[in-house]
């Protein structure tokens, strides 16, 4: 009985965390004039291949909003929230379809996760479960607004979800790539996604 509640403790810890790091996302990355995203966003929903792909946010950037020419430059870039180890190996989500994107988590998560990074065991998983997902990504992780973010490798800051005092950094930035689906699926599928 007591690991049945320790395992539902662990849930809510991380269903809470997941929502921490998709609000400060959303404050941090998405918030002001000119910003285009959407949220849960379904690519080929109808796939008669393995099964549908769902990003947890995309963002459309046009290189500029005066001219055809500067929205047709524009890049997407995909974020999939982690809220921990076991989220990012769990086979959801991982759907890498931008030129840029980025894995969304705690620095608790980056550390545990930094020794698979570093010896191509992550990149094999997600190639296992994502073949199509794009090689180059990134990863930001929350951090209090005061602090370092070397420091805070250092020593993690337990997450205050009340506070309203963190902000992503990046730790690892993403190489921009090739994008694979056409630019009018992309955001024709933001579109639908009603964010």
């Amino acid at each position: 009985m007591k690991s049945r509640q320790i395992e539902k403790g662990k849930e809510m810890d991380r269903k809470e965390t997941t929502k921490f790091l998709g609000e400060l996302l959303i404050s941090s990355k998405f918030s002001g004039m000119g910003k285009y995203w959407a949220k849960e966003v379904s690519i080929d929903p109808f796939a008669a291949k393995g099964k549908p792909k769902r990003i947890d946010y995309m963002q459309f950037v046009p290189a500029g909003q005066c001219s055809v020419s500067d929205i047709e430059k524009g890049i997407f870039v995909c974020y999939e929230i982690k809220s921990c180890k076991q989220d990012a190996y769990s086979g959801n989500g991982l759907n890498f379809l931008g030129e840029k994107n980025y894995i969304v988590t705690t620095m608790e998560c980056y550390k545990e996760l930094l020794p698979d990074l570093r010896n191509g065991a992550f990149s094999r998983h997600l190639h296992e479960t994502a073949p199509d997902s794009s090689m180059h990504f990134g990863i930001m992780v929350a951090v209090p607004y005061i602090s370092n973010l070397s420091d805070e490798f250092e020593n993690p800051s337990e997450i205050d979800y009340e506070s309203g005092r963190w902000k992503l950094a990046t730790i690892q930035k993403c190489v921009p790539g090739p994008r694979r689906k056409s630019m009018t699926e992309l955001l024709f599928c933001m579109l639908r996604s009603g964010q």
